[in-house]
């Protein structure tokens, strides 16, 4: 199953109200995929096929050497900005 990983920095609101919006899309697309949030310094180790996160914490992942698809959000619950983004993602992984 898909792996999705919406990250902020301390792991726990920003992400997880991301996370709800996230549901809310793929639920919309009718894909099934296993969601979980975290913070930063902990997603390089949860082996996530698509990681989700405000634009600002871009530079960050910049430093790790993680092996999952981006997804970087202006606004973090705008499912119209996520539906926008995530699509192109599920769509090259053969999930829609």
């Amino acid at each position: 199953m898909l792996k999705i990983l919406v990250v902020c920095g301390a792991g726990l609101g920003s992400s997880f109200a991301c996370q709800m919006s996230v549901e809310s899309v793929l639920k919309d697309l009718n894909v099934k995929a296993s969601l979980d949030h975290s913070d930063l310094s902990s997603a390089a180790g949860y082996g996530a096929d698509i990681i989700i996160a405000g634009k600002n914490f871009e530079p960050q992942f910049k430093r790790y050497n993680i092996n999952s698809s981006f997804i970087f959000l202006n606004k973090l619950v705008d499912k119209n900005e996520i539906r926008e983004k995530l699509v192109p993602i599920l769509q090259e992984k053969g999930e829609l």
